[in-house]
């Protein structure tokens, strides 16, 4: 036997003198159970939160279903007529691709590439003068043409450039023998 056991068969009586009051205990535990808790109702079971979520969920529906309604009607204003809307697509993909290879291009000097680009910014205007003629005259088919023939000045304008910049590269080195 070890000197801890030992210690504890000697010294028992000791151990013994502090036992729990069990009836200290049990009056302690009765007076937390006797205590009242405030009733809590969660704020989601509440009606008038019920309420105010039901009236905001129809607030942001109608907004959404109206911002949806209008933007489609904006997007039609923009574009009066459906032959404009693809006339414009074309060539503006066209003339931005056209406008990047002259922007990209390094034979080209920088007061060189302001210069036309500034001319090309005069025709984006000219553009949208007539864009916003086309809005007030529907069918008026001679404005349709003028937004035609201005994105036709500008893809000829950019394509000019670039073939002079590509005739400018060339260089002559054939020789010839003359008998």
């Amino acid at each position: 036997m070890d000197n801890f056991e030992k210690h504890i068969r000697e010294n028992a009586g000791e151990f013994n003198e502090h036992t729990a009051d069990k009836a200290k205990l049990w009056a302690h535990i009765s007076a937390e159970l006797e205590k009242d808790t405030p009733k809590v109702i969660p704020l989601w079971k509440r009606p008038m939160f019920r309420v105010a979520a039901s009236v905001t969920l129809l607030i942001g529906l109608a907004t959404i279903f109206g911002l949806a309604y209008f933007n489609t009607n904006t997007a039609q204003e923009h574009y009066v007529s459906k032959e404009l809307l693809e006339i414009d697509m074309h060539y503006q993909d066209l003339v931005a691709y056209q406008v990047e290879l002259v922007r990209k291009n390094q034979y080209l000097s920088d007061a060189d590439k302001s210069e036309f680009l500034s001319f090309m910014d005069e025709l984006d205007a000219e553009y949208e003068v007539l864009r916003k003629e086309m809005h007030n005259n529907l069918d008026n088919e001679q404005v349709l043409a003028a937004i035609v023939a201005n994105y036709k000045t500008r893809i000829e304008l950019i394509e000019n450039l670039l073939h002079q910049i590509n005739e400018s590269k060339k260089t002559n080195h054939e020789y010839g023998y003359t008998l």
